[in-house]
Order: C-alpha cells, then structure tokens, then sequence
C-alpha cells in the first residue's frame, strides 16, 4: 500500500502540471516549441514508428495478447479468470472516452508541420501505444517463468513506447509535451489495472482449497 501515492500521485501531478502550463501558454510551452523544431525532420521511417500507436496496430496486439491470457487462466483453472482480460479491455475502450474530451478542453494547436487545426494535446496516438502494449506486458508477465524472459518483454513494451513517441515528435505529428503527457495519464491508468489484477490474484489464491480434507 506504501506504493500505492506514488503509482498515482507523481504522474498525476506531473499531467496536471503539464496540462497547466500548456493551457496558460507558460515557460515549459516555449521550450516544448523550441525543442520540437529542433527535432522534426518528416521521414517515412517516423511516420512508420508512429503508425505503431494507431489503432489499427496496437489494439489488435491486445486482443492477441488477452485472448493468450484468457486462455491459458482458463485452462490452469485459476478463479476469475476472466478478469484481468476484461479489465485491460474495459481500460482499452475508456481512452477514447478520456482523451478526446481532453483534446476539446485544451484545443492545443499542433507543430507547423500539422497546419491549422487544434486537438493535438494529449497525444492520443501515445495514450493507444502506452494501454495497448502496457496492460499487454502485464497480463503477459506473470505467464512468464524466467526472469529473462520477463525482461525481454518489458524491454519489447518500452521499445515498442519508446519508437512510436519518437515517431510522433520526429514527423511533426505533435509536439514533445503532448507525448509526455499522455505517458503521465496512462501511467494512471495503468497503475489501477495492475493493482485490480494483483488483488485478483491474491484473493484467488487465498480460496485456493487446501489438499487436506476433513476438519482441522
């Protein structure tokens, strides 16, 4: 529980602080504009690395990803096995309904590259990658034996985070702050599949029958 104000509280108050400053136009906007010409430099390779946080390539690699999950809990006959794939669904669905009315709110215009328009801040193209890969890896992860291997897929997620937020800032598709952003709110959102799933866990596991039968 010591853990639970710093899943929360940090990137909560780090998306506030950001929202804050993009919304009053203040410091941090003007260097995120400075640094952001610094960085664009359109390329098909960019645009190919932000095309992994559509939803076209993320949301599918979470189906795949639940469907394994459900199953194999099905088949080892945990209890409520149902859960975990169905609350990384749930989460899954809830971005759209979180982010575009964020977009409204703040109607952040986007880098020149964009032309006009407003709704570029948060980076929903981010917010899709982060969900989609995240609550992937950490239903995965208990389904894991070695400690190898368990890295490797957290090494796979922050690549897979990693490439699509270079992506967007290199192609020009947003700016840095909008990226960053949309890590701090998904960290929340994350934060509260991994606490439902561990606590699913663990009251499954304490029904779990004893082989002793008869009384005690």
């Amino acid at each position: 529980m010591s853990r639970t104000p710093l899943l929360f509280g940090l990137p909560a108050l780090c998306f506030a602080l950001i929202t804050w400053q993009v919304v009053t136009g203040g410091p941090l906007v003007s260097l995120d504009e400075r640094l952001s010409g610094s960085l664009v430099h359109p390329s098909r390779f960019s645009e190919l690395l932000a095309d992994l946080g559509s939803v076209q390539v993320a949301v599918p690699v979470l189906a795949l990803a639940l469907l394994l999950v459900a199953q194999r809990n099905h088949a080892t006959g945990l209890d409520r096995w149902w859960l975990p794939p169905a609350a990384a669904a749930v989460l899954m669905a809830l971005v759209p309904a979180v982010i575009v009315p964020l977009k409204e709110l703040v109607s952040r215009p986007g880098p020149p590259v964009m032309g006009p328009g407003t709704g570029f801040y948060p980076s929903g193209h981010t917010a899709t990658a982060v969900v989609a890969y995240g609550a992937a890896t950490l239903l995965l992860l208990p389904l894991l034996r070695t400690a190898g291997a368990r890295g490797a897929l957290l090494c796979v997620c922050a690549a897979l985070n990693a490439g699509v937020a270079f992506g967007l800032v290199r192609r020009g598709y947003h700016w840095p702050l909008d990226v960053v952003a949309s890590w701090c709110l998904c960290a929340v959102l994350l934060s509260c599949l991994w606490l439902l799933v561990s606590r699913s866990t663990r009251r499954s596991s304490a029904r779990t029958p004893s082989l002793r039968t008869g009384p005690s």
